[in-house]
Formats: C-alpha cells, sequence, structure tokens
C-alpha cells in the first residue's frame, strides 16, 4: 500500500537584491528533502516580481496561489523585502496554507532594523548607537567618527560600508539610498561576531543551537565576505558560560518579543560589556553551508533533519 507524500511547496527567489541568494537557499532544500516522504513543488518570484513554476513557465500571482492551495505546507526561503519583510506570509495565510517560518508581524518588525533596535531597547538589549536618515535629511549628517552605513531594510549586507573618513560617507549614504528610502547610521562596534540560532517547537519549547563565531581577516563581514568563502565559522564558539547565558538570553528575548516562529538568526556583536545586538533575521540564509544549518549540525541536527523538523511542526500545528 503505497503512502501519500506531503506536498510541500518551496519558494525561493524574491523581487529584491537577495535573488540569488535566496534561489541557492531554495535549490538546497528542494534537493535535500527526501523524495520519499516529500512531493516538492518548487515556485519561484522572479526578480521582476512575476511567479514562475518549476518549469520557468509563468503562472501569475492567481496560478502561484491555486498551486499553493494544493500543497500541504509551504516553505518559503526568501531573503529581504517582498518576502522576508512578511509579506509572502500574509499572501499564504490569506491563501490558507500552512508555512515555516515567521509571520507577517514578526517578518515586517525584524527586517526593518530601525524597528528592531527600538524594540531591543524597550527590553533592555543594548544595541549600537544611532540615527536615521532619509534622503532629505543626510545633508544634516556630519560625520565625527567611524560608522557603519546600512539600508534600514535589505539583508546580506547589501548596501552596509563602513565608513572611517569622512569624504567616504556620501557615497556610503547613496548606496544605501539606492536600495532603501532609509539609511541607518550607527556607531563601530568592537566586538566578536557571534550568532545564535533560535528554533521554536509545538507546546511552547524553544531550542537555541551552538553558537558560531565569524572571523573576518579584514574585519568587515560585507557582502562578498559572506560568500567567498573567506570568513571562517566557528561552532560552537568559544565562549565563556556567562557569555554564552546572556547571549542565549538575548536571542530568546528578540525572538518572543518580535512574535517570531520557526527558525531564526539571531546576530550580535559580544563586546567587553556585554551583547550587542546587530540584527535579527526571520528567515536566514539556508543552504546546507550558511549559518544556521551549520549551527544545528553542531547540535547533532543535519541540514534534511533541520527541514524536516520544520515542516513537521508546521503540519503538527495545522492538524
Amino acid at each position: 500500500m503505497s503512502t501519500r507524500r506531503t506536498r510541500v511547496a518551496v519558494i525561493g527567489g524574491g523581487q529584491n537584491c537577495e535573488h540569488e541568494v535566496s534561489l541557492a537557499s531554495a535549490a538546497a532544500a528542494t534537493a535535500a528533502l527526501d523524495p520519499a516522504r516529500y512531493q516538492v513543488v518548487v515556485l519561484t518570484i522572479g526578480a521582476d516580481g512575476g511567479w514562475r513554476d518549476e518549469g520557468d513557465r509563468p503562472v501569475g500571482l492567481a496560478g502561484a496561489v491555486e498551486t499553493l492551495q494544493g500543497c500541504d505546507v509551504a516553505l518559503p526561503l526568501l531573503h529581504g523585502p517582498r518576502g522576508e519583510d512578511g509579506t509572502v506570509a500574509a499572501l499564504l495565510d490569506l491563501a490558507g496554507v500552512p508555512y515555516a517560518g515567521s509571520g507577517l508581524s514578526a517578518g515586517a518588525l525584524a527586517m526593518d532594523k530601525w524597528v528592531t533596535k527600538l524594540v531591543a531597547g524597550a527590553i533592555g538589549i543594548a544595541t549600537a548607537p544611532g540615527v536615521l536618515l532619509t534622503a532629505a535629511t543626510a545633508a544634516t549628517y556630519t560625520w565625527t567618527h567611524p560608522v557603519v552605513v546600512k539600508p534600514v531594510a535589505a539583508g546580506s549586507s547589501r548596501g552596509v560600508a563602513r565608513v572611517d573618513r569622512p569624504e567616504q560617507l556620501a557615497a556610503a549614504v547613496g548606496a544605501a539610498l539606492a536600495l532603501d528610502r532609509r539609511v541607518l547610521v550607527e556607531d563601530v562596534v568592537e566586538g566578536r561576531e557571534v550568532d545564535l540560532a533560535v528554533l521554536a517547537r509545538p507546546g511552547g519549547a524553544r531550542i537555541v543551537a551552538p553558537a558560531l563565531e565569524i572571523v573576518v581577516a579584514g574585519g568587515v563581514f560585507d557582502y562578498a565576505t559572506k560568500y567567498d568563502g573567506s570568513a571562517v565559522f566557528r561552532v560552537p564558539a568559544p565562549l565563556a558560560e556567562a557569555d554564552r547565558k546572556a547571549l542565549e538570553h538575548a536571542a530568546l528575548g528578540m525572538y518572543d518579543a518580535l512574535g517570531c516562529s520557526g527558525v531564526v538568526r539571531v546576530d550580535f556583536f559580544l563586546t567587553a560589556d556585554g551583547p550587542v545586538l546587530n540584527e535579527v533575521n526571520t528567515t536566514p540564509g539556508f543552504t546546507g553551508q550558511s549559518q544556521v544549518p551549520r549551527m544545528f549540525a553542531a547540535a547533532g541536527v543535519p541540514y534534511p533533519e533541520l527541514l524536516d523538523i520544520l515542516i513537521q511542526d508546521v503540519l503538527a500545528g495545522a492538524s
């Protein structure tokens, strides 16, 4: 007697600067899902915003929704605006399709780095001092010390630049404004870059995977360094017990305050004064070599099993 396979819609791509990164996450997940258990239905959002099926045929939004409603669960692996920011989660909610990951509000809050800073401050988690600029206010900002310039809502370190001299400021702000209407200018934080992954399970249990430390020769974990293989990932990160507990407490605090679901990556700088929050990723990179799968692998949960947990937890909640 044959057992019906679970139909999983894997959604990749996206209409933003992280399109290629998202395609890599979706392709890796598709390849890793057990074909004996899962029937994968691939949907891709093109750089133009159009939806396409596995054969790269345009299906339109209505066709995509019809396809999604024929699936048991969706696995949205969209990074950045018009995807990770809650827009696709809202679409899935309206279509009545269960999905892995955070919902609309958590995605929108976490994608907005300025709002994330406000939430962190409200629950006592430190962030780098910073100011918010727009095209209209950028000229009012005067450089006085090294800062990091970044778009408020982007990812993969796109548009992020460290500014060590005043003559570098205009170009950095311009590059960030090319990706977003708002720009965050933050003080440089000196500390170790440490990521944590939090996974909520049915019943309220939450798992924090072993922390991962990023070591970069040049000191800046920018877009090129993220994907050229030059960064070193140490997992488990060598941490004092007090530092580990402080990081985990802060990661869980942000997860709960933002209302996250599924698996989330929370990035910190570990300074002499304790953790300083960098950002929260509700749809982190998800190839087998990305940070979150590396962290869970260190906990004895290989990549295919992590995907299985995410999908089965959604199905358990939907039943």
